[in-house]
This record gives C-alpha cells, sequence and structure tokens, in this order.
C-alpha cells in the first residue's frame, strides 16, 4: 500500500514537471510568434513603402521621358532650321564669290588708281581712296569717282538682293573748311548714294550710308602714305541676312 502510495506522488511529480516544461515552451513560442508578427508588419509597411516609392519612380520615368521626347522633337526643329540657314549663308557666300569675280574683272584697270576689292568676314569690301572720288577737303564726287561708281553699279544692279552700305572714313587730319571729319566722311558716305541712286538707279532700299570719321583707320596717321590709305570709302557688300531670319522664324 505505502508503495504505491508513493508510485502516484510520483507520478503525480513527473506529471507536474512535465506539464511546467510544456507551459514555458508555450510562452516561447507565443513570444516568438509576437515577434514575428510585429516584424511581418514592419516588412509589411516597408513593401507598402517600396511600392509607393516605385509607383512614384515609374511616374517621374514618364515625364522624363515625355521631356526627353519634346526636346528631341525641338533638336530636329533647331536642326532643319540651322540647316536650311547654312544653306542660304552658302548660297550668299557664292553670290559674293560671283560678284567679286565680277568687280575685279570691271575695274581692273582702276587698281593703280587707289580702288581694292576684298572679300573679309563674309563680306565683299570695295575700297576707293578719296583721291579716285574727291578733290581734297570736298564731298562732291569728280568724274573719275562717278566713272569708278558707274562700273560698280553696272555690277550691283545685276545683283538686287545683295545689300548695300556705304562708309566715308578720313585721316586725323581736321579739315580746314570749319567742318570736322566726321561730317566730312558722312557727306562723302551720303554723295555716293546719291550718285548710286540718281544717276545709275540702284535701288535706294538696298542702300545704307554712314560715316566713321578717322576712328577706323586702316594704316598709320604718322606717314602720308599711311593717311591717305585712311582717306578712303568702303562700299560694302553683305549677305541678303533677311531670308536667313526669316528662315530661322518658320
Amino acid at each position: 500500500m505505502i508503495r504505491k502510495c508513493f508510485a502516484w506522488i510520483g507520478m503525480c511529480l513527473i506529471l507536474m514537471t512535465s506539464s511546467c516544461g510544456t507551459g514555458k515552451k508555450l510562452q516561447t513560442a507565443e513570444a516568438k510568434i509576437s515577434e514575428y508578427d510585429g516584424k511581418n508588419k514592419e516588412l509589411t509597411e516597408q513593401v507598402k513603402q517600396l511600392n509607393a516609392e516605385n509607383s512614384g519612380l515609374t511616374e517621374r520615368n514618364k515625364q522624363v521621358e515625355a521631356d526627353f521626347t519634346q526636346y528631341r522633337k525641338q533638336c530636329e526643329v533647331l536642326h532643319s532650321k540651322y540647316q536650311i540657314a547654312s544653306d542660304i549663308l552658302r548660297d550668299q557666300e557664292h553670290l559674293l564669290q560671283q560678284i567679286d569675280e565680277k568687280l575685279e574683272a570691271a575695274l581692273s584697270d582702276m587698281k593703280d588708281r587707289g580702288l581694292s576689292v576684298h572679300y573679309k568676314r563674309g563680306f565683299l569690301f570695295v575700297s576707293m581712296e578719296d583721291k579716285l572720288l574727291y578733290k581734297s577737303g570736298s564731298s562732291r564726287l569728280d568724274k573719275q569717282g562717278i566713272e569708278a561708281l558707274s562700273k560698280i553699279a553696272g555690277v550691283l544692279n545685276d545683283y538686287p538682293d545683295v545689300k548695300i552700305i556705304v562708309v566715308g572714313n578720313t585721316d586725323d587730319v581736321q579739315v580746314k573748311n570749319g567742318s570736322d571729319n566726321w561730317t566730312l566722311s558722312t557727306e562723302r558716305a551720303n554723295g555716293v548714294v546719291r550718285v548710286l541712286r540718281d544717276n545709275y538707279k540702284t535701288d535706294p532700299a538696298r542702300l545704307t550710308s554712314a560715316g566713321r570719321g578717322k576712328f577706323s583707320p586702316v594704316s598709320d596717321n604718322s606717314t602720308e602714305e599711311g593717311r591717305a590709305k585712311n582717306r578712303r570709302t568702303d562700299i560694302i557688300l553683305n549677305p541678303d541676312m533677311d531670308k536667313v531670319w526669316d528662315s530661322l522664324e518658320l
């Protein structure tokens, strides 16, 4: 009987010990489940945030692609305009080269009288020293000057789209008739423009006159030879830039 009692008590102790161990394991398992559940919620929020960021990046990427497409179209338009303008400028350059050749031939007998034709920076210059056009200190053209302008106009009138700028220049010696060098240079340019317009029927809409006085020398004013080169009238032929600007505005 006593043995049975001890056996029963032992069984109870074993069951109690076993029950306590199972409870601790269960608590540990529940704690782990709670921990994993928290991490799962955290990861779920991170996934939501990443999905939102991905959606935002997708929208921005679409916008970038749209902006790039528009930029590329603008570049294509600008390239087309640039190509058209380049072709026009090239045609104008060829035109000035033709005029250059014709002027060289028409004015060949005047090269030793202070006249020169040269091409510079996209413009064609016909430079005439004042001894070819005027008497000293005067703005009135003499017969020799009118003859030279006749040959120049004979070429220019065949090219009605070319613009003509006439610029008067002087040396740095003060004129003696009470005027000043700037006024003299301007009146000389005006005189050339009037002869081209009135005598040789050059379209006045093509003509511009200006005077630069002593402020655009091409030689040293300290020598007589240098001053003679500075006393000149330039007829400057330039391309029809209106065509270029029109092509860029299309």
